[in-house]
């Protein structure tokens, strides 16, 4: 501002020689030059704010007669971030506050011009510009300062961001399949990838720290204990569920989609992320389970079983003794090659596990490749069995039988039964001829 403070005084010193000219006073002359001077300054600033508040309506006026033909919504792919009209109404709030800061800056210079010519008022105004304009000075000098910092962080971002995309190419060509090797398996690629991006940018964040203005400051160091504070005591089971993510993702336990039980929650696998596991269940419903708890539990995981050594569904049965075990094993046999899902090898076989009192327990063994329909494979299972048992007219007492009845009657679906069906009587005999046995 000595620029400006030099121009004054050398106007001033013309127009105070024209005044003295006329007036032949010298103390005239200094109080018609100070009010003739401040007069000027008035009438400059009131045309000045004028000036800038006309042209900033013009603008404002524009603005809205641009409103949706000149100035479009901005969109992301088809999604309309902001409309025109919300783009349109910012734009003409930023022209009205730039009128504030407009007049504030007016005011600013004018203030002290305008006091300086008064000898009252003077020896304040003497520092007014440079108390202010100290503030502003310091922060200039500072960006200056500043500039080989920045270029520094500057060049290694850009070279991280290359880096990086270097990195999403290596590791989308691994899981595409165009460069293998031998113990990295495909799926390793998304995670691997974003776990290699997180260690880099936490990397790059360390390593431009110590350049960044106010770092070795007591407040950035406060704000950074109060932050790791914050993370340690508020994040315990976050980072306890990112670890077991990263070691669920490298163990391979199961993958998207496939049907697993893990402790009391059997369903198919519908997410997989670093910190929960989504869970559908056959009911339907979408389970979230905290990966810590994932890797603390028991898991099966049905689908790859099904695919590399087949699943064994089983159930029993209970057949009376008066009926023969072949027999049985026949029919039990029949009903899982009738059951859709089964597969035929390795065949299916039957394990008789208990002789009981009255009755002998069966056990059918069949494979099947289909891990998502286990339940309806073993329920067509059972409706089968019952269909074979009942053609061959022989009665199912699983897992026991009790009742008050003919016995001589058999207790299957009359639908199952001959025409010429007649339940047994019962055999009588004579007293003597008991007797006669007894001898």
């Amino acid at each position: 501002m000595d620029w400006l403070r030099e121009l004054i005084e050398n106007l001033g010193n013309v127009v105070n020689s024209f005044i003295l000219s006329v007036t032949k006073s010298e103390r005239l002359a200094a109080s018609l030059d100070d009010v003739i001077f401040s007069l000027i300054f008035l009438v400059f600033l009131i045309f000045t704010m004028r000036l800038a508040r006309r042209l900033l309506n013009r603008l404002i006026r524009k603005l809205e007669s641009w409103r949706g033909t000149k100035i479009p919504p901005i969109r992301v792919q088809s999604f309309e971030l902001i409309s025109a009209d919300r783009l349109t109404d910012t734009l003409k709030w930023a022209v009205q506050k730039t009128k504030i800061v407009v007049y504030l800056i007016l005011l600013y210079i004018f203030i002290p011009v305008f006091f300086s010519y008064f000898p009252r008022t003077r020896y304040y105004v003497l520092g007014y510009l440079d108390y202010f304009i100290a503030p502003f000075r310091a922060i200039f000098q500072g960006i200056l300062d500043f500039i080989p910092n920045l270029v520094f962080i500057a060049i290694t971002i850009y070279v991280v961001r290359y880096v990086l995309r270097l990195l999403r190419l290596f590791f989308s060509e691994i899981e595409n399949g165009r460069i293998t090797f031998k113990g990295f398996h495909k799926d390793w690629a998304a995670p691997t990838f974003k776990l290699s991006k997180f260690l880099l940018i936490v990397f790059t964040i360390v390593l431009i720290s110590p350049y960044m203005p106010g770092f070795g400051s007591p407040a950035f160091q406060g704000i950074s204990i109060f932050f790791g504070i914050l993370l340690s005591l508020g994040s315990t089971a976050a980072i306890a569920n990112i670890v077991a993510g990263a070691a669920l993702t490298y163990m391979r336990p199961f993958k998207v989609g496939d049907r697993v039980k893990i402790a009391d929650t059997v369903g198919d696998v519908v997410e997989k992320t670093l910190l929960i596991t989504r869970v559908q269940t056959i009911k339907n419903v979408e389970v979230t389970i905290p990966n810590s708890m994932v890797l603390g539990s028991h898991m099966i995981n049905f689908s790859v079983l099904a695919q590399e050594s087949k699943l064994i569904i089983h159930t029993s049965v209970t057949i009376g003794y008066d009926v023969p075990w072949r027999m049985v094993h026949e029919l039990l046999i029949g009903a899982a090659k009738d059951t859709k899902g089964v597969v035929q090898e390795p065949p299916p076989f039957v394990l008789q596990t208990a002789l009981n009192d009255f009755s002998v327990a069966y056990e059918l063994n069949a494979y099947t490749a289909d891990a998502q329909h286990l339940m309806g494979i073993q329920s067509e299972l059972h409706q089968n069995i019952q269909d074979r048992f009942n053609e061959a007219g022989v009665e199912i007492m699983s897992p026991t039988y009790a009742a008050l009845r003919d016995g001589n009657q058999v207790t299957i679906p009359n639908d199952y039964l001959p025409k010429t069906y007649e339940a047994q009587g019962f055999k009588i005999a004579s007293l003597p001829a008991l007797l006669n046995l007894n001898k």
